[in-house]
């Protein structure tokens, strides 16, 4: 975790911003299939593109969740203290949890 002035931030800087520029791709891929609805696309073609942002979404959650894993959990696991050990693996499970849900 680095301290950038009085805001921590959390992960690596370098894995944020391939984060952000994949999320920004994302959302063009999303104004594209706004537009094919509008335009009344055929259905099929509609849902492939919504399957790929779909896929595209989930990679970016694996990136998340492995500089996760590599800065934030990682210290938190190592640490003295039980509780943040505790905490750490309860939200991570809490996530999981979340996503068997979908």
């Amino acid at each position: 975790m680095e301290a950038m002035g009085p805001v921590a931030r959390h992960g690596s800087a370098e894995k944020r911003q391939k984060i952000v520029t994949r999320l920004r791709s994302v959302a063009g891929h999303v104004r594209g299939v706004e537009r094919m609805v509008e335009d009344g696309t055929y259905c099929v073609d509609i849902m492939r593109q919504i399957l790929a942002v779909q896929r595209a979404l989930d990679r970016i959650n694996a990136m998340v969740l492995e500089d996760h894993l590599e800065h934030c959990a990682s210290t938190a696991i190592r640490s003295n203290d039980p509780k943040e050990r505790e905490r750490t693996i309860a939200e991570l499970l809490e996530v999981f949890e979340m996503s068997s849900k979908l």
